[in-house]
């Protein structure tokens, strides 16, 4: 397993008791955890886990640092379970119970071929981070080709794949692009991207919480609504809880699920996670999923582009923070 927060409450305790019983029966266990994310999660926490556990709480800044800051540096976002190479599980959900009971999440459950590609994510973090004796053996995957493929960034290798996957998708789009992701901060490329798109008659909305978690994220990304009105791209608020999904689907037939947001952190520092998925029946499903989220959502109109003046000096006043959010 590989995640980035895992609270020590009634939800993070009891993934420790199944980890435990688990390697009470036999199974090989690795866990990947974020330092920098659990801070305030005593380690005493974590050494509930068995002895028999393999645990790496993967630091922010490594003793390398100074050979290659990009490349040592970085927080593990991805949030990832592979069981016996059969199932697999990836989105944005963390551990805890906040997350469990009161934020609006995705995650997709993969059984089969799929499970290979999140399966070999996991274990090159892990691999980097240890000597060959220590190391995950590597399996064959099942089958050549699966509807299920994988983009993970690794800092430490300088590999940043999901951007590239998103602009890809943004520039064949044909008909709609539907976008929920709770923080969005787009470089301006993929704004760009986006905004052509509609230029050329492209249905695109963009879903963000009406309130995340991160007040400093939401400014940001308010800084970006005015000029994606103004281009025909529709900016959808969701008031019913914090919504931290990130998905993504293009013309019925292309979708993403994942880790990753929309903002630099996620797609040129952090270790992410996301699958991309072709396939017109899942497709419809996540766009089943963005309509029934659109209902608890507000849509921006001419009334934004009205607010106070004060408030549009603010969003300026923040514009040099957004390379690096």
């Amino acid at each position: 397993m590989e995640t980035f927060i895992w609270k020590n409450d009634e939800a993070g305790q009891r993934f420790i008791d199944a980890f435990n019983a688990a390697a009470a029966r036999g199974v090989d266990i690795h866990l990947i955890y974020d330092g920098f994310a659990n801070l305030t999660v005593p380690t005493a926490f974590y050494r509930q886990l068995s002895a028999r556990i393999h645990v790496l709480r993967l630091p922010t800044v490594a003793r390398s640092f100074w050979k290659g800051p990009l490349r040592h540096s970085g927080f593990n976002h991805s949030k990832i379970l592979v069981i016996d190479d059969e199932v697999a599980f990836i989105g944005g959900f963390n551990i805890g119970s906040l997350y469990a009971r009161h934020w609006r999440d995705t995650h997709l459950r993969s059984i089969g071929p799929g499970a290979w590609g999140l399966r070999q994510t996991v274990a090159r973090v892990w691999n980097d981070f240890h000597p060959a004796s220590e190391q995950i053996g590597w399996v064959p995957p099942t089958e050549w080709e699966s509807k299920l493929r994988v983009s993970a960034n690794l800092p430490i290798q300088l590999v940043y794949p999901i951007r590239a996957m998103y602009l890809n998708a943004f520039v064949r789009a044909r008909k709609r692009i539907w976008l929920t992701t709770p923080y969005f901060i787009p470089d301006r490329q993929l704004l760009r991207s986006l905004i052509e798109a509609a230029e050329r008659g492209v249905d695109v909305r963009v879903m963000v919480p009406q309130e995340s978690n991160h007040i400093l994220g939401d400014w940001l990304s308010r800084g970006f609504f005015e000029e994606m009105i103004n281009s025909d791209v529709t900016v959808l608020l969701y008031t019913a809880s914090m919504i931290h999904s990130k998905v993504a689907t293009v013309d019925g037939e292309w979708s993403t699920v994942g880790t990753a947001n929309i903002d630099r952190l996620s797609l040129s520092f952090n270790y992410e996670t996301n699958v991309e998925v072709i396939d017109e029946d899942f497709a419809a499903e996540i766009e089943k999923v963005f309509d029934s989220d659109s209902a608890d959502c507000i849509e921006l109109g001419a009334e934004w582009l009205d607010r106070h003046r004060l408030t549009k000096l603010a969003e300026r006043a923040l514009v040099p923070m957004r390379p690096w959010l």
